[in-house]
Parts: structure tokens; C-alpha cells; sequence
């Protein structure tokens, strides 16, 4: 596969983060990182969780995120990182290479989408695009209008925790269930669905709970279950 750049540079990462629950295609990133920098330091994550924790004990110059690891819905683990690094770019680096993943992927805010079948030398080459501020996607494939970019702001304007409440509202889960499954008081979450639906310029919770479709590799495996309109 042929992938079109937008701009081509060379930049040098001082730290990277790789986010892939395979352990030999992590061993394949850190070659590929290694060969052209061997100065980088790399940090491994290979579940929602070890992402968490690598992103809250470092800063990275640049992110290589699968889209399926353990924890992880969908873009989920996307939009974690835009909401809390906004300004590291992401490269998604995924075996789902269809056009409309590739198109939410830069929706949601990738830098560049690279699947999983193209050759090292392109990743390197994506890489290079990316750390100097260009974007890199498959040609044809990442097309989107102004509602996208809409949507992607709404989305990426919430915290960690209101994206996290908003996954468990998507879920059609109850206040109490949210509170349970957060470890925080229901007082709490009410408080965060206000400020999601405020942000996500929603008037009901179905409404919210839509935009989490968006989310999903397969929007259309999985129908929407909501338990209750109001906020409470």
C-alpha cells in the first residue's frame, strides 16, 4: 500500500510511547524507532491501564497506538490521549484499515493512520511527517467535512473522567451503576453528566450516548441501550 504525505521533514523524538498489546509488533515499533534514533526512549504499554499509567508518570513527544487492546473501546483509548495530551500527536498504527476507520481515526484527532501491513520504512517516513507538525493517512481514505472536526472537538473537550463516565453512559448504565463502577459518589456523576451534556452540546443522555457510537471500530455491531433520559 501506497500512502500520500502531506509534508515530509525529518524531526527526532526524545521520548515515544508504543501502545500495542502484541508483543512482537511492539518489538517491531522499537526497531524501527531504534534504527533511525538510537537516542529515543521507548515506553511499552499494552492495555488501557498501562496507558494510563505511562501517560500520567511521562510525557511523550509522540504516541504509536493500536486500536485494540485490552480495556480499550473502540477509539476510546484515541480520545483519552487527545483529551489528556492534546498537544502529543497520535499516530494509529492498526490492522482495521478500512476507509471509515481511517476517517474517524483523523476525526478524532490521529496525526497519521498507518495500517499494520505496510512496510517499516513507511511507518519511519510517517513518523518523520508527523514529529514537524504534518499529517500522514492512505490516500482517499480520511476525508471528512466540518460536522467531523465538530464532533472531534466535542469529544476531545472532555476530561478523563467525563470521557469516562460518558463510555459508561454509551453502556447504558444507571447513575449508581456509573458511581460503582467509577468508585465515586452518584452526586458525582450527576455532576459530570451535566458538564458532558453541556459540552457535547446534548440535551438528553441518548444524545451522548450516540456520540460513543462514533467511537466503535463497527458502530453497527452494537445497539444503543439507554436506561433513562433525564440526568438524574
Amino acid at each position: 500500500m501506497t500512502l500520500q504525505p502531506e509534508s515530509v521533514a525529518e524531526g527526532r523524538p526524545r521520548s515515544v510511547l508504543i501502545a500495542d498489546d502484541h508483543p512482537m509488533f511492539r518489538l517491531a515499533l522499537r526497531y524501527a524507532l531504534s534504527a533511525r534514533d538510537g537516542q529515543v526512549e521507548i515506553v511499552e504499554a499494552a492495555s488501557q491501564a498501562a496507558l494510563e499509567a505511562a501517560v500520567m508518570a511521562d510525557a511523550f513527544d509522540l504516541a504509536l497506538l493500536d486500536l485494540a487492546m485490552p480495556g480499550v473501546n473502540g477509539f476510546s483509548s484515541l480520545v483519552y490521549l487527545r483529551c489528556e495530551r492534546p498537544h502529543m500527536p497520535v499516530i494509529v498504527i492498526s490492522s482495521y484499515e478500512d476507509p471509515g476507520t481511517v476517517h474517524r481515526a483523523r476525526q478524532l484527532g490521529a496525526a497519521a493512520f498507518v495500517p499494520k501491513s505496510a512496510m517499516v520504512k513507511d511507518i519511519c517516513h510517517a513518523i518523520e511527517v508527523v514529529l514537524v507538525g504534518g499529517t500522514w493517512f492512505p490516500a482517499g481514505k480520511a476525508d471528512g467535512g466540518g460536522a467531523d472536526a465538530r464532533v472531534r472537538r466535542r469529544l476531545t473537550s472532555l476530561t478523563t473522567q467525563q470521557l469516562r463516565v460518558l463510555l459508561c453512559v454509551g453502556e447504558g448504565l444507571l447513575n449508581k451503576q456509573i458511581a460503582d463502577e467509577l468508585h465515586v459518589s452518584e452526586n458525582t456523576v450527576k455532576v459530570h453528566i451535566t458538564a458532558i451534556l453541556k459540552k457535547l452540546q446534548c440535551s438528553t443522555r441518548t444524545q451522548a450516548a450516540l456520540l460513543t457510537r462514533s467511537l466503535l471500530l463497527d458502530p453497527s455491531l452494537a445497539p444503543l441501550q439507554i436506561r433513562g433520559e433525564g440526568i438524574a
